[in-house]
C-alpha cells in the first residue's frame, strides 16, 4: 500500500478499514518533552516528526480575568477551585461540601465560556495543511471537577442521598464544558477531526465508582458531550485512565468512538481481552506499558513487547499505538521512548 498522510491513516483506524500502518500517539509530560527536546536537539515539531506522531491538537487560550492565587496555591480551576501542590495539586477546598439540594448547586457562581479565546482555532489547525489528525475541543474533566467542587466522599454520599442535587452538580459542570467546545466547534469543527476529552473513572483495581452510578450519573453527561461532537461530525475519543473494563459497554452504548489510553497493568485491562470483546465496537489507542516497559525496561525489551501487543490489537484495524499513559514522565529513557515508535513503525505495517 502507499503511503498514507496521518490524517487519511487515522481516518481509515476510525472506520475499521486498514491502513498502510498503524498510526502513532505520543502525549508527554513537558519535563519529558524537554529532555528529549535536549537530548535529540531538536524543536517541538522535529520531536513529533521523530516519533512519527499522526495527531496534532489544538487548544482555545484562557483570556481572562486572571485568578489570584492565594495561600501558595499555584494553579485554579474554571470552578474557583485552587489548587497546591505537584503539577496541578491537590485542591485546597470545597466550596459545595454542604450543598445537599439543586437550589444551593444553582446558586453557585457557574463559570462563563466567555473566558475561553477561540479565535486562533482555524489558523492555528491550518498551520498543518491537513496532514495530521486535528485534536480539538475542551479537555472537559467534569468527573474531577464535580470531585473538587464537593469532596470526593461527599460526592458518593451525595449520588446515594441526595440525587437529585448530585445530578444537578454534574449538568451545572458539563454546562460549562459543553459550551466551550460548542464555541470551538462553531469557529472551527471543519478544520478538527476528533473531539479529544479525559475524565479517569478507573483504579489500579477496578472502576471508582459502580456501573449503576455511573449509568445514572455520568453517562448522560458523557452523551452530551459525544453527541456534541457527532453533531459536528467528529469522531469522538475518551481518555480514562485505569481500570474500567465494567464500564466500557456503556461508553460503546453511548456511542463513544475511540478509548484512550489503556492500563494493560490494571484490573480487567488485559490487551487480548479488550480487543476480543470490544475491539470491533471501539477504537483502542495505546496499552502499551508505561511503567514496567517504558521505564523499566531497555530499547531491547521495549521493542519486543511493542511487537506482541501490535500482534494482539492490529487485526481488524481499530487500533492507534502508544504508552498506557498520556503523559510520558520525566523518568521515562528518551531511547525507550524511540525503540517504542520505531517498533511501532517496522511492525505495524498491514
Amino acid at each position: 500500500m502507499e503511503p498514507l498522510s496521518s490524517r487519511v491513516r487515522v481516518a481509515r483506524v476510525f472506520r475499521f478499514d486498514d491502513p498502510d500502518r498503524v498510526p502513532r500517539w505520543c502525549g508527554a509530560s513537558p519535563e519529558f518533552w524537554d529532555k528529549a527536546k535536549r537530548d535529540l536537539s531538536l524543536d517541538d515539531e522535529g520531536l513529533r516528526s521523530r516519533l512519527g506522531d499522526d495527531f496534532r491538537r489544538v487548544y482555545a487560550q484562557f483570556c481572562g480575568p486572571d485568578p489570584v492565587l492565594q495561600n501558595g496555591a499555584t494553579w485554579e480551576s474554571p470552578f474557583g477551585i485552587q489548587r497546591r501542590g505537584m503539577g496541578y495539586g491537590q485542591p485546597m477546598s470545597h466550596p459545595l461540601a454542604d450543598a445537599t439540594t439543586v437550589a444551593e448547586v444553582e446558586a453557585f457562581p457557574w463559570p462563563s465560556a466567555s473566558r475561553m479565546d477561540v479565535s486562533t482555532i482555524r489558523t492555528d489547525a491550518a498551520a498543518w495543511n491537513n496532514q495530521y489528525a486535528i485534536l480539538g475541543g475542551d479537555w472537559s474533566p467534569f468527573w474531577h471537577d464535580a470531585i473538587d467542587l464537593v469532596g470526593q466522599e461527599n460526592l458518593y454520599y451525595l449520588m446515594y442521598d441526595h440525587a437529585a442535587a448530585a445530578e444537578a452538580l454534574f449538568s451545572r459542570v458539563t454546562d460549562y464544558y459543553e459550551a466551550v467546545s460548542r464555541a470551538i466547534f462553531e469557529q472551527a469543527a471543519d478544520a478538527i477531526d476528533i473531539f479529544f476529552f479525559g475524565n479517569d473513572f478507573g483504579s489500579q483495581t477496578g472502576p471508582v465508582l459502580s456501573p449503576e452510578l455511573f449509568g445514572r450519573f455520568l453517562v448522560p453527561q458523557l452523551r452530551r458531550l459525544i453527541d456534541l461532537g457527532h453533531a459536528y461530525d467528529l469522531t469522538v475519543m475518551l481518555h480514562c485512565c485505569g481500570g474500567f473494563r465494567e464500564l466500557i459497554p456503556q461508553l460503546i452504548d453511548a456511542g463513544l468512538d475511540a478509548l484512550h489510553a489503556l492500563q494493560p497493568d490494571a484490573r480487567g485491562m488485559e490487551p487480548a481481552g479488550l480487543k476480543r470483546d470490544f475491539g470491533k465496537d471501539i477504537v483502542l489507542n495505546g496499552a502499551i506499558d508505561s511503567h514496567h516497559v517504558l521505564i523499566d525496561g531497555n530499547p531491547a525489551f521495549v521493542r519486543e513487547e511493542t511487537r506482541k501487543l501490535l500482534d494482539i490489537m492490529m487485526p481488524g484495524s481499530g487500533y492507534v499505538g502508544g504508552a498506557s499513559h498520556d503523559t510520558i514522565l520525566e523518568e521515562t529513557p528518551v531511547e525507550n521512548v524511540l525503540a517504542m515508535f520505531d517498533a511501532i513503525d517496522e511492525y505495524g505495517r498491514y
